[in-house]
């Protein structure tokens, strides 16, 4: 595996993909969330951006991306992040962004959105992608308090949830950490609206 380009600071122990049997059951295959969030980044991207994705996941989102100079992707779990690399991407398996000390002008996130009740838990890679707590919003919750030191300035972040995860609280999260927010996408799949906040610093 390469070493990141352009200059972004990393931790070398986290840019380590694991000796480990690939079982692709455990990684969240594209879905219309996964879509709607690559259109409208490719709606967004601007020539010479360096774009991080957190929770790559199959790296479908990422690898649909031109014009940046640089992509980088993370991913906790470590199924997700071989078939990320298997497809190309510059991806890094840790906890949301814990490690890097980069700066990026685009932040992507497809993160667990779903509510989750403790006995729907499943206990296995996959429900890293899926469970978002019993609001809907825990990992999200974590983001929002650490996005901030990975933006730019100039910066955006590309966040997407569902209707089922509140989306005026979601804005309020970010909010408090001095973002304003605007919808630039939304689709209703089978019943369920799905809508990509963009922030941007106040």
């Amino acid at each position: 595996m390469g070493m990141i380009q352009a200059g972004i600071p990393f931790c070398p122990s986290l840019h380590i993909l694991p000796a480990m049997s690939f079982d692709s059951r455990q990684v969240y295959q594209p879905e219309a969330d996964t879509f709607l969030l690559q259109s409208a980044a490719r709606d967004e991207i601007r020539p010479g951006d360096r774009v991080l994705e957190i929770g790559t996941g199959s790296g479908t989102i990422a690898a649909g991306l031109t014009g940046a100079s640089l992509v980088v992707a993370t991913d906790i779990n470590p199924h997700a992040a071989l078939c990320a690399h298997a497809a190309g991407i510059e991806v890094i398996r840790t906890d949301l962004a814990a490690g890097l000390r980069g700066r990026f002008d685009l932040v992507l996130f497809n993160p667990p959105y779903l509510p989750t009740q403790p006995e729907e838990r499943i206990d296995d890679w996959l429900e890293y992608a899926l469970d978002g707590g019993v609001s809907g919003r825990v990992v999200i919750g974590r983001f929002a308090g650490e996005v901030g030191r990975l933006v730019a300035p100039g910066g955006r972040i590309l966040l997407l949830i569902s209707h089922l995860t509140g989306v005026s609280t979601v804005k309020d999260l970010f909010s408090l950490q001095g973002f304003c927010c605007e919808t630039v996408a939304e689709q209703d799949a089978e019943g369920e609206m799905l809508y990509v906040l963009k922030f941007v610093r106040k």
